[in-house]
């Protein structure tokens, strides 16, 4: 499955009432840790069939990194039934990643 692209107008229907286990990666494009992260997000989301992936620019959709306390990025935050169930930061390795899946 292909990575959703997140904004304030789709985040509720995209992560909150997705009737599935979402995992957002918040991030920034002059955020050298983000671009490093972006092709493992890419690679997951190809190989999950039990969650959706997604993610959203801070620096577009500032009110909804605020809300999520996002302080530093790139933030990795896992939603299940509309709630935020956990949430990481920094460069991760793949497997914790897909483990926060689980």
């Amino acid at each position: 499955m292909a990575v959703v692209k997140l904004t304030t107008e789709n985040f509720e229907q995209e992560v909150l009432k997705a009737g599935q286990t979402v995992l957002v990666d918040f991030y920034a494009d002059w955020c050298g840790p983000c671009q490093m992260m972006g092709p493992v997000v890419e690679e997951i989301a190809g190989e999950v069939s039990n969650a959706k992936v997604c993610k959203i620019n801070i620096d577009e959709q500032m009110t909804i990194a605020q809300k999520y306390g996002v302080m530093s990025i790139p933030t990795f935050a896992v939603f299940k039934n509309g709630e935020l169930v956990k949430k990481e930061v920094g460069a991760l390795p793949k497997a914790v990643l897909k483990g926060m899946l689980d």
